[in-house]
Formats: C-alpha cells, structure tokens, sequence
C-alpha cells in the first residue's frame, strides 16, 4: 500500500510518498480502507521534532524508523480481527489511528472507530477525531461550561475554534469569536453570538469579561489574558507558536509559576482520544448542532502541500486529504 511517512525531521519536503506492506489486523483491531484522512498541528510537532522532548520518544536525531503521519481518518471496514464483534466488513466508521495518512490503516474497534454519521461525507468525518475531541475535552471536561456563561473562542476559524464555537453552543453558552476579518461570516455562520476582529478590536481591552477562555493562538500575554477573564474564571491555553518558533512549553513554564498568584484558574490538557467522546461527537453531528468545517481538500499526492498550508497559520476550519481516488 501506499504511505506518507519521513525518515527525518525538517519541514514538508521530508514526507515520502512510498510503498509499505499492507497490516493485518490483530484479534482486537479492524483494517480501514481509508477514504480521507486530515492534518493537525500535532502532525507537524511529529514532522519537525518539536518541542524537543518529543524526540526522547520518538528519536534523538532522525525517527527511530520511517514514521506514519496522520491520526484522523475516515473509510470502510475491508477486515475483522478475530475478537471483533462490534463492526462488519463494509460498515463505513471514522475515528482516531495513528498513521491515517495511508490507503490502509489498522485500529482498536473499542476505541479508535465508530460508524460514520450518514449524514456527513467521508471527508467531513475525516475532519473530526482530533480537533473535535480537543475541543469538546477544553470546554466539558476542563473548563464544564454551564448554560448561560460566556466563552471567548480565540482562533474561532480554526480547526479546533470551529469545533469549540459550535459545542459552546451546543453547551449552552453564549460564545464570542475572535479571528481576523476574512473570517467573520465564517464564524457568525458556525453560531457564534459575537465576533471580535483581531485586526482592529482588542478582546483584552474591551468591556467585556468572560467565565471560560479558550485559547487557540497563544499570541498574548497572560496579563492580557487575565483581563479578560473574570475572577474565578477559566483559562485555557491551547497550542500557540509557529513550525519555526514553538513558544508552548516557555508559555506554560510562565504560567505555572504565575497560577498560585492569580484569582483566575488555568487549565492545562492534552487531550485523550476515546471511544466514548467520539459517540458524543456522532450524537451532535447526527442532530445537526456541530458540523466540520472544511477548508480545503488535497488529493493524497499531495499530502506535503496539505502539510504546508497547515503551517501557514491561516487556515479556516480544518484541511483534508482525499485518499480513496488513489487507493482504487
């Protein structure tokens, strides 16, 4: 089958389109046939080695071996581990796996796949594990937004922004956006009560406070931040940074220090795929209260090109890699 993997670590032009055996499923695993599959910045973290810690793991200099990108995925069952109940060969499931950017991939059936909504396209499930579980794990699980309070999305437009401003709704909330001004009606569209233009309102300096912050961009201070906040309110760093400058483990470093002193709690998290958030993210999207938002697709050749508009930072909702006109 076919791949994307890299041998080394550096920017898109290390991402090797190549030819692997195909897996085979374990007793407890299933082999997707992959229809899409999208890119996270988590793929990027993997693709440079950055921050550095992640190499302890992962490999000092180079990758220990030829490392699978990927982790969102879409497609249909084509194998059944001997333990699997649950799914039948053809079933269409989307989910988590690492090395989704492939024309095959194998994943736990307890955890990582659930059937696709049949609602949305395979590219919009495709769109969905990562950034849909980051958001739903900040806004329930750490920061347990209530009815009625108000949520500030930083980086609404984003991949995760998307998904957050629609569940923050869905959650009760009344959310305000802050994005640049090509991406207004975009995130009115998602459901976003207010929206802020970075590019000329201040969200730190304006009247408003608000109980939860999620922050996907990272580009202020806490100072700023804390402004903002109201007393007893929730902060939520999320990322922040760019492939040439990863600024998250130096933020976090300040703001552990700083968060016995303050009357406002910063949350940290790193979010944990399951197979029960997925369902919860399903239910949504079967009712119509969430949607993936897709910005651009790549056909697989093109996996590296997907790769570099990720990093440019001016991505609106998330980007996708059609993969099943090349598995044919």
């Amino acid at each position: 089958m076919k791949a994307i993997v890299h041998t080394e670590y550096g920017g898109p032009e290390v991402l090797q389109h190549v030819e692997i055996d195909t897996p085979a499923p374990a007793d407890n695993e299933i082999l997707v046939k992959v229809h899409a599959a999208s890119v996270n910045p988590v793929d990027w973290h993997f693709m440079r080695g950055t921050p550095f810690p992640l190499r302890f793991a992962a490999g000092l200099r180079k990758p220990k071996s030829a490392r699978r990108l990927g982790f969102d995925y879409s497609g249909t069952i084509v194998a059944l581990g001997s333990r699997v109940t649950r799914f039948s060969v053809g079933d269409p499931v989307f989910g988590y796996g690492a090395g989704s950017l492939a024309e095959f991939l194998t994943v736990p059936a307890d955890r990582g796949a659930l059937g696709k909504p049949a609602n949305l396209t395979f590219e919009q499930a495709a769109a969905v594990a990562v950034a849909g579980m980051t958001a739903l794990q900040a806004l329930r699980n750490k920061a347990q937004v209530q009815r009625g309070q108000k949520v500030l999305i930083n980086g609404a437009s984003g991949g995760v922004g998307t998904f957050a401003v629609q569940l923050g709704k869905a959650f009760g909330a009344e959310v305000t956006g802050v994005q640049s001004t090509r991406n207004l009606e975009l995130v009115r569209s998602i459901g976003a009560d207010h929206v802020i233009d970075y590019t000329t309102d201040d969200f730190t300096t304006s009247a408003g406070r608000y109980d939860v912050i999620l922050d996907n961009v990272g580009n202020r201070s806490l100072s700023d931040i804390l402004r903002a906040l109201k007393p007893g309110g929730t902060y939520l760093p999320n990322g922040g940074g760019t492939p040439d400058e990863p600024l998250l483990i130096r933020r976090i470093v300040r703001m552990l220090a700083t968060s016995p002193f303050i009357r406002q709690n910063i949350r940290f998290f790193v979010t944990r795929p399951n197979g029960s958030d997925l369902e919860t993210l399903a239910a949504l999207m079967e009712s119509g209260r969430v949607t993936p938002v897709i910005e651009r697709r790549y056909p697989f050749r093109d996996a590296a090109e997907a790769m570099r508009h990720l990093e440019s930072g001016r991505v609106r909702g998330k980007v996708v890699v059609t993969i099943v006109d090349d598995a044919s």
